[in-house]
């Protein structure tokens, strides 16, 4: 987790964003790209050269955030790229070999009454890289108790705890698993993989006709500083992400909501 990508939007809340993530790498020793997207637009009469004003003011945008911000001698480079946010997103986190996505759960929307917007929602759906999600005007702090909520204990895809066993070791993070038996589970999800045992501190069981319902129960329980669940097929997200957005009144995590990216 040396190379963090933060996509910024032009709402308010990216300066704090980018605060955030600068804390953030600033424990981990990593280096930060921070990303600007702007859309073309149909250029008609005297402004055929629209997308050249629209890209001066997107660079202009994210001068002014850099400014707010104190960067604390970390390294930041920016990209300014125009195209569909999360295709650009996806491409330069190829290119530029990010292990690791910083975002605000509401990166553009104007909507209260949402958690997730529809480009966070997006870079859980159609990215493959691990997802810190920040509630909108969260302060950064220090992880001390995490809590790993999951249904399946089967784990086939390579490496998909990693991110959080760094997060583990370099915070010194106590880790709760949380294994919730629904009535959809199978013999096989019953079951822990080892690799979850490895990891975590304290496990618990949960019967719930969710994942989602069972850490809700436990988040008042544990008070967790860090909830961490699996995208999954199906999985935590399967209903809630049918759309891009959540809404508040169907979820809302009010810590930071680390996505990991498992079997899909």
């Amino acid at each position: 987790m040396k190379t963090i990508l933060v996509p910024l939007g032009n709402s308010e809340n990216a300066a704090n964003t980018l605060q955030y993530a600068i804390d953030f790498a600033t424990v981990l020793k990593a280096k930060i790209y921070v990303a600007q997207v702007f859309s073309s637009a149909k250029a008609t009469g005297l402004l055929k050269n629209i997308d050249t004003v629209i890209e001066s003011k997107t660079k202009e945008d994210l001068t002014s955030i850099l400014a707010k911000v104190d960067l604390k001698n970390i390294e930041i480079q920016s990209l300014v790229a125009k195209g569909e946010i999360i295709d650009v997103i996806s491409r330069a986190s190829k290119e530029l070999k990010v292990d690791f996505i910083i975002a605000s759960a509401n990166i553009k929307s104007a909507d209260s009454s949402l958690y997730v917007g529809e480009i966070t929602g997006g870079l859980v759906k159609q990215t493959e890289l691990p997802l810190l999600i920040i509630p909108v005007g969260y302060k950064f702090k220090p992880f001390s108790n995490g809590l790993l909520g999951v249904r399946s204990g089967v784990i086939r895809k390579t490496n998909v705890l990693q991110p959080l066993q760094n997060l583990v070791s370099v915070f010194a993070m106590n880790l709760k698993l949380l294994h919730v038996i629904t009535p959809h589970n199978s013999a096989e999800d019953n079951l822990l993989h080892q690799d979850f045992e490895a990891i975590s501190d304290s496990i618990s069981k949960s019967e719930n006709a969710t994942v989602y319902q069972g850490v809700l129960e436990h988040l008042i329980e544990t008070k967790p500083d860090l909830l961490c669940v699996i995208r999954r097929k199906r999985g935590f997200f399967a209903k809630l992400w049918e759309q891009n957005s959540i809404k508040k009144i169907d979820f809302e995590s009010r810590i930071p909501l680390l996505v990991l990216k498992g079997n899909l």
